[in-house]
């Protein structure tokens, strides 16, 4: 059976999605200001950081109307601090998640639309999932209208990171399987997202193929906004806000732990998922650690265990549209083991 990237326009490619346009490719950053302003998109506001910017084509900050940069932290405090700063319509988010989740939490509150260009495996292009501004209402979440896809520029993190990055690409895939609205296009997503990712993180660096890994995390990602969250990212969430964690290592550490949680509950999603990462069920475990990079510790990135408590509470209470939740019992366990 051909792989997605082994058909001819598996490489670059544009995807029509309703009222969304995805484009894919390795020219597609080079390209990305005349594409904006090809698409009407002369004065947006352009979201980034001083890191990503120093890559970026010159031209996306001249054809911006103001830049400004992302500061760290949650995003609900990042789209409170620039929400009155950011004033037109149209915002273009070039960077990470936090970025790109930052535009989308301004745009639901102010009724713009954002372009998203990627710089990691994080997924926030193609879902409209995310925060809002602190103490502030939305009628809607939104999902950025242009994704304009590099996969060099997705992928170009240092090895650890970058592993970091695909294990939270790897758990949109594999949590869609579960999700409250998961149906066969996003479990077919999922899977061949978990697939494509495997595949790559398999290869040496040097010879790896950097746009099935960024086109798995694309599907993963896809996956995810339609099946919706299930156990792993109400885990990671609360842990990363609760503890002050960072996002992508956590979702490293805990994806063994959450899979070997849902061995028990959705076998038939858990060997279909072993299957696309190459392993039987029973070595899952042990195959997304090695994936991963290795074990990564909780405890190692600066998480404080009398700090535990409150967002434990958070996830058991998020996770009641699950069938067979898991108790506290068997929360604290999972979050040891990764501890």
């Amino acid at each position: 059976m051909a792989e997605l990237t082994d058909l001819p326009n598996g490489r670059d490619f544009t995807w029509h999605d309703g009222d969304r346009v995805v484009r894919f490719g390795r020219e597609v950053l080079a390209t990305a200001p005349a594409a904006l302003e090809a698409a009407g998109w002369e004065g947006y506001d352009l979201l980034s950081t001083p890191r990503a910017l120093a890559g970026a084509p010159t031209a996306l900050a001249d054809l911006a109307g103001a830049v400004h940069h992302v500061p760290p932290g949650k995003v609900a405090d990042t789209s409170a601090a620039l929400f009155d700063a950011v004033e037109a319509p149209g915002i273009v988010a070039y960077g990470g998640g936090r970025v790109i989740d930052t535009a989308k939490a301004i745009a639901a509150v102010r009724g713009g639309r954002v372009a998203a260009l990627p710089t990691t495996l994080s997924g926030a292009e193609m879902t409209a999932i995310h925060r809002l501004p602190a103490g502030r209402t939305a009628p809607r979440l939104v999902r950025p209208e242009l994704v304009l896809a590099d996969p060099d520029v997705m992928t170009e993190l240092e090895e650890a990171a970058l592993r970091a990055t695909a294990m939270n690409a790897l758990g949109h895939a594999a949590d869609a399987l579960f999700g409250p609205r998961a149906n066969p296009v996003s479990t077919l997503c999922g899977l061949q997202g978990a697939r494509l990712i495997a595949r790559a993180l398999d290869q040496d660096r040097d010879a790896r193929d950097r746009a099935a890994l960024a086109l798995g995390g694309l599907l993963g990602a896809t996956a995810i906004d339609g099946a919706g969250l299930s156990l792993h990212h109400a885990v990671c969430q609360e842990l990363v806000r609760g503890l002050g964690i960072p996002h992508a290592e956590a979702n490293a550490a805990l994806l063994p732990h959450t899979m070997e949680a849902m061995s028990g509950r959705e076998p038939a999603a858990i060997a279909a998922l072993a299957e696309a990462v190459g392993s039987g069920p029973d070595g899952l475990c042990r195959r997304l650690t090695a994936l991963g990079g290795g074990r990564r510790r909780l405890s190692e990135m600066g998480a404080e265990a009398a700090m535990l408590e409150a967002p434990l509470g958070s996830i058991e209470a998020r996770l009641g549209a699950m069938t067979e939740p898991p108790g506290p019992g068997e929360l604290r366990e999972l979050v040891e083991r990764a501890w």
